[in-house]
């Protein structure tokens, strides 16, 4: 049994969109990966307009069985979070009207998943997602990287399939080494302290 999963990078000027299938022992294949651009001299609502059409276009060719999409975080540029705000509610729309079930992931949370390290650079990220994936280099521009990196990291997370824990018996022997300290930070998140 697999999972699919499209990942969305949210972004006004360039949204990135990737799709997964992650199989039972965690490995990852490519399915699609693009990125929707709409033209900064346009008016709003026709930017809107291209990116949900595009998010639709791609959900309905690609079927997910899930969607996983960047949480929007505070920064200083208040017109950049707007945008990313107004995309990341595009794609929410699609999923509700699909059935289609919907996770947030922080950029820190996908950043440990992929590669272990939740600083981790758009490089390191790129990277470990080509290798991941079995692709000779990242994706361009990072938008579309960041966009298969949510994939992963939602799949890993729910961890790999029907709910059944893949950190223990055969399939963890096989785990990579970023995905056994995504493990061993889920592990550490579950474990009671002393005194709580």
């Amino acid at each position: 049994m697999s999972l699919r999963v499209l990942g969305i990078d949210p972004g006004l000027t360039r949204c990135g969109v990737g799709v997964v299938e992650v199989d039972s022992t965690r490995r990852a294949t490519l399915v699609a990966v693009d990125v929707i651009r709409s033209a900064a001299d346009s008016p709003l609502e026709q930017r809107l307009l291209t990116i949900g059409r595009g998010i639709e276009a791609l959900v309905d060719e690609h079927r997910p069985d899930a969607m996983a999409i960047e949480r929007v975080f505070a920064q200083n540029n208040l017109r950049t979070v707007m945008g990313t705000a107004q995309v990341s509610g595009l794609a929410l729309r699609a999923a509700a009207e699909r059935s289609i079930p919907v996770a947030l992931h922080t950029p820190s949370e996908v950043k440990a998943a992929v590669t272990g390290y939740g600083s981790a650079d758009k490089a390191q990220v790129g990277a470990m997602v080509a290798r991941l994936l079995g692709l000779r280099e990242a994706p361009k521009p990072a938008d579309a990287a960041d966009a298969l990196a949510l994939a992963i990291c939602h799949a890993w997370r729910r961890d790999g399939l029907g709910g059944a824990s893949s950190t223990a018996g055969p399939a963890a022997a096989g785990l990579t080494p970023a995905q056994r300290a995504w493990r061993d930070a889920e592990k550490s998140l579950r474990t009671p302290r002393l005194g709580a």
